[in-house]
């Protein structure tokens, strides 16, 4: 296979805030490719760097051999891109919309009439086409976006957290229209937070964190890395440490068990990587129990893209999540301090 898309040492800093500190990946051509992490995990800046819309501070950023930052004009021309973000003008049709987009990439008339219908019904938007876009449901709305980064038959389509917002069906009605454009030859890079997103669509996946790509490959590949089933495992609703750690250190002398790790953001729960073994819960339980510790919770499965993500930082994805969403409020109370100062 061919990459369409390279990046290399990407690095993108906003004054003293690291968004971006050293990011590489290709995407092949006629692949879905997924950028899973948590929220300010750089996802975003990479792709704005990759769709010229940030100039990055240093690395090397090519789409079909272009280099968005020396030739942005010629690369712009190869990608199409779907923001997070939903921008629609409330007063013109679907119809008009795509109208405008055509104009806007100077598509004749008579071509981009065909190409708009077709996009039509490949989106299941025929019914709504005639329609303001002010009365688009959020699933409308992306899937006119989709439409719009479409128009003019890009070698690349980006999307930012395509599914973001949006309720099950809708969700599944754009996962079944990707999956048909990448068939079709069409290549596709998204970002996402969603596990089972990623895990659904993704050839491939690089997952990123706090501003690095730390592991890469198709979702198998990371996962069978791994190795072995998962356990997690609760001692109590909230374990103290001491517990905690007392069984950490007899659960790994099991001959099963091959890493042990806990998760104090769960409230010290442990985690598990063992080999497969018929009888791995009701050992881990008998182990318990002579070390007098009760059992709250267990359970068994086979490893996770979450998996892979708290093996190669020490936390879940959703933990991520958590601690993003911390700092952000952190820093809200802060400014409004010093506003209110």
């Amino acid at each position: 296979m061919t990459s369409v898309v390279c990046i290399e040492h990407l690095k993108k800093s906003y004054g003293e805030v690291t968004a971006v500190k050293d990011v590489t990946f290709t995407v092949e051509s006629g692949e879905i490719f997924g950028l899973l992490g948590p929220n300010a995990a750089g996802k975003t800046t990479t792709i704005r760097c990759l769709c010229t819309l940030t100039k990055p501070d240093g690395g090397r950023v090519e789409v079909g051999g272009i280099s968005s930052i020396e030739q942005p004009k010629i690369a712009r021309r190869k990608l199409g891109y779907v923001a997070q973000e939903v921008a629609l003008d409330k007063v013109l049709t679907g119809r008009e919309l795509l109208q405008l987009q055509a104009s806007l990439y100077h598509i004749p008339k008579s071509i981009a009439q065909e190409r708009i219908s077709q996009l039509l019904n490949l989106l299941g938007l025929e019914d709504y086409a005639d329609q303001k876009t002010g009365k688009y449901s959020g699933g409308l709305k992306k899937r006119l976006d989709l439409a719009a980064g479409l128009l003019h038959q890009p070698e690349v389509l980006v999307l930012d957290e395509p599914t973001v917002g949006l309720d099950i069906e809708s969700r599944f009605v754009v996962w079944d229209f990707l999956r048909k454009l990448r068939d079709a030859g069409t290549t596709v890079l998204i970002t996402s937070h969603y596990l089972e997103e990623v895990d659904a669509l993704a050839d491939r996946v690089a997952i990123i964190d706090q501003g690095k790509v730390i592991a890469s490959g198709t979702p198998n590949e990371l996962k069978d890395r791994l190795g072995g089933d998962r356990v997690t495992l609760r001692i109590r609703e909230f374990t103290p440490t001491e517990e905690a750690e007392k069984a950490k250190e007899q659960l790994s002398h099991l001959d099963f068990v091959r890493e042990v790790i806990i998760n104090p953001a769960q409230g010290n729960s442990l985690n598990l990587v063992v080999e497969p073994h018929s009888n791995a819960i009701t050992d881990i339980e008998n182990k318990l129990s002579h070390l007098n510790l009760p059992t709250f919770g267990i359970s068994q499965s086979r490893p996770s893209l979450d998996d892979v993500y708290l093996a190669a930082t020490g936390r879940t994805l959703l933990d991520a999540e958590m601690a993003a969403a911390g700092s952000r409020d952190i820093k809200a109370e802060k400014k409004q301090a010093m506003k209110g100062g």
